[in-house]
């Protein structure tokens, strides 16, 4: 009995000090989101939190969004942007190395990024995957065509929630929306100009949560 008491106490010490996990509130105009950011890209993680420690992305835009693709956002040049002005080039002044495996299914937060050989991802900028349903007969041509595996929980996932499959080995996804994926929708379903900026500016604010 004082064995079982005592294996009882150390389980409950070891959980007590496990981290918890980070969340992180995206709040819009058409409601909220919350996200977790992975272990498994740290580089991405880290330099997201700081950011957001920062109040970087408070006043941005979405400023791409295209229905059954991502809605974009975190150009700092887009605070107050008139709707005259092209927007997706600003930055905080630097890159992130790749991190590049975890896939694009509907919901998750990638990084963005310009063309180049290291496919480093835009400082600050990330788009959340809206996507659409994928077929196994998608799956199976890109794994042939990347040499990328997706397990039976992968293919899973992809035919019920959908997703941007072939943004798979070509960006780095570093964390998913937990709750508020009807968000994702309503931001996405928002009428767009030439361009794909909301004709209604969609604004962010984004900051550590429980």
């Amino acid at each position: 009995m004082k064995q079982l008491v005592f294996i009882a106490a150390i389980l409950g010490l070891m959980m007590s000090c496990s981290p918890k996990q980070e969340l992180y509130l995206i709040e819009t105009e058409m409601g909220n989101m919350k996200v977790k950011l992975y272990d498994s890209t740290p580089q991405h993680r880290d330099n997201f939190k700081k950011l957001v420690d920062e109040s970087f992305y408070d006043g941005l835009l979405f400023h791409r969004v295209i229905n059954g693709f991502m809605v974009q956002g975190g150009d700092p040049e887009s605070k107050g942007a008139p709707a005259s002005k092209r927007l997706g080039g600003g930055g905080p002044g630097y890159q992130v190395p790749a991190e590049i495996g975890a896939f694009h299914f509907k919901g998750t937060l990638a990084a963005a990024r310009t063309q180049n050989p290291e496919k480093k991802s835009s400082g600050s900028q990330f788009y959340i995957v809206h996507g659409k349903p994928v077929t196994d007969a998608e799956m199976d041509q890109f794994s042939q065509r990347k040499g990328i595996t997706y397990s039976a929980d992968d293919r899973a996932r992809y035919k019920k929630d959908g997703g941007a499959i072939f943004l798979d080995g070509e960006y780095t996804v570093f964390g998913e929306v937990v709750e508020g994926m009807e968000v994702i929708d309503k931001i996405a379903e928002t009428p767009t100009a030439p361009g794909d900026r909301p004709v209604t500016d969609v604004t962010m604010k984004i900051s550590k949560t429980k």
